[in-house]
């Protein structure tokens, strides 16, 4: 998830942020034959896999981030959501348009990931077309998380969260499962999916 990012992530700077990245795997370590690593080989190769992606398939393999991204000042420490919130409705029942609230931080990574997904052509264009987008900052998972729960999103699960509201406020979408967690390892489609779905 940002799940405090516990992966093999190296901090560069004082922030804390994952700038880095150090993966790798030891094959036999994690339990894989020679006889299951020649099976894999010849599937790679018949495949055009390279080898760095091959040994992301090994049981347990870290994956690298699926985009880069440079850390962005996104959700407002000093905003106040609720306003914001009401703000968004109005002007989304004005555009006859929905109201996505985005639970996260700057710290972390699968937001800043999300952010730029939602960012990139098409995603941005249905976007501005049939939403209005609210960040709501949660601190270190430990602000706003009254409002997210309002809103049927249990940050316990991961950030980023997301939830859609009607222009009257009614939930028609609410990320009860951390969906996109994990964002830094999925594409730029997993979001046009969801604005395409939601958009009404």
């Amino acid at each position: 998830m940002c799940r405090s990012c516990r992966e093999v992530w190296q901090p560069n700077d004082s922030s804390g942020l994952p700038l880095s990245y150090s993966g790798g795997v030891d094959l036999f370590r994690e339990g894989v034959s020679m006889k299951g690593l020649a099976k894999l080989a010849v599937l790679a190769m018949t495949l055009g896999v390279s080898g760095t992606m091959l040994a992301q398939l090994a049981p347990g393999a870290p994956k690298p981030p699926a985009h880069p991204y440079t850390r962005q000042h996104i959700y407002s420490e000093t905003a106040d959501p609720r306003a914001d919130i009401a703000a968004a409705l109005k002007q989304a029942k004005a555009e006859h348009k929905r109201v996505i609230l985005d639970f996260g931080g700057d710290w972390c990574g699968d937001c800043q990931v999300l952010d730029i997904y939602f960012h990139e052509q098409p995603n941005l264009e249905v976007l501005q077309k049939h939403f209005i987008l609210v960040h709501v900052y949660i601190g270190r998972m430990d602000l706003n998380l009254d409002l997210a729960q309002q809103y049927g999103v249990p940050i316990k699960n991961g950030v980023p969260a997301l939830a859609v509201l009607s222009a009257n406020g009614k939930v028609l979408y609410s990320q009860a499962t951390g969906e996109f967690r994990d964002m830094r390892y999925m594409d730029s489609q997993s979001v046009s999916e969801f604005l395409n779905r939601w958009k009404g």
